[in-house]
């Protein structure tokens, strides 16, 4: 977190600025395409993008990377001591924790209702269980706690021009297109880690179930019928990030290239999906270093044209 950000979002106690300093290197350290884009936001509204990346990230890491020798009890112990606490201490304003003390002052800064964060958890519990999805309903109960309530989370720091209440549909459904996103993407990874995040019913128009999913990464390569259920994905994804964009004409000016941006570099993702082919055993689709920097330095420079046409909207107060 650089001085700038910090002084400029009126956070000046030492153990926030540690705190929210963590987030950020989480997020530069994680999330490569997310963070790319908060470079676009105002330094005012950088610290609390990063707290609730971050906060997000170490909750699923207890999950997806368990420390050995843990269990599924062990973690839904530690995620429910984990939530206790952080509850606790929302509903205090402030926390001991330093690993909580950033996403606490931004979520009561922002005023951030706590069902968002209940619904995350929920949904990081499910990993401990679920498996599988029989349809898009059931996926869709995990992917509200799991990205839906983080583009509702977000809306606030971003800002909007219209009423918050239209605004917000559209924020879920950018949070929820860019996990289907992540679901394409990672078919190999999560099936190392024993799950498909693909809802079984629609696999199944296409012919493929878990096994043949297994089958084909184990030969490291789709089969026909495997390319055609992920085309399938993969337009249904798109309708999603149709539903979404209209909500960046309702952000704050100096908000949009910065949400444009992130779903113009998820939506590459998909691009590459479909060049190999739709053949997601074939290696994990990425955007290219350059590509993301020249798609950000166009970017760049609306961000800038918007800032000097617009003033940022004024940080709420910090709690420390």
């Amino acid at each position: 977190m650089t001085r700038r950000e910090l002084d400029a979002a009126g956070i000046h106690d030492p153990g926030l600025r540690s705190a929210y300093t963590w987030c950020r290197e989480v997020n530069a350290r994680h999330g490569r395409t997310y963070f790319l884009a908060t470079r676009l936001l105002t330094p005012p509204q950088r610290p609390a993008i990063h707290a609730l990346y971050g906060f997000a990230r170490w909750l699923d890491d207890i999950v997806d990377e368990p420390e050995p020798g843990a269990t599924p009890q062990s973690l839904a112990a530690r995620l429910s001591s984990v939530e206790d606490r952080f509850l606790r201490d929302l509903s205090r304003g402030t926390s001991e924790d330093p690993l909580l003390t950033a996403v606490i002052d931004t979520a009561t800064r922002f005023e951030l209702e706590e069902n968002l964060f209940r619904a995350f958890f929920a949904s990081m519990r499910m990993d401990l269980s679920v498996t599988d999805y029989a349809t898009r309903e059931d996926l869709d109960v995990y992917v509200h706690g799991s990205a839906e309530v983080i583009g509702l989370q977000v809306l606030p720091v971003l800002g909007v021009v219209s009423r918050r209440e239209e605004a917000a549909p559209r924020a879920a459904a950018l949070g929820k297109a860019f996990q289907l996103t992540n679901f394409l993407r990672d078919v190999a990874e999560d099936l190392d880690r024993g799950r498909v995040y693909l809802p079984a019913d629609e696999l199944k128009e296409h012919r493929v179930d878990r096994e043949r999913l297994s089958w084909c990464a184990g030969r490291g390569r789709a089969d026909s019928a495997v390319r055609s259920a992920i085309q399938d994905q993969i337009a249904r994804t798109r309708r999603v990030y149709a539903e979404a964009r209209p909500g960046i004409a309702m952000l704050h000016p100096v908000s949009r290239p910065c949400v444009a941006t992130a779903a113009a570099l998820y939506g590459r993702i998909l691009d590459r999906i479909e060049s190999a082919d739709h053949d997601v055993f074939a290696g994990r689709a990425t955007v290219s270093k350059g590509r993301r920097l020249a798609v950000a330095c166009g970017a760049l420079a609306r961000a800038q044209w918007a800032r000097r046409r617009h003033p940022a909207p004024a940080p709420p107060a910090a709690v420390g």
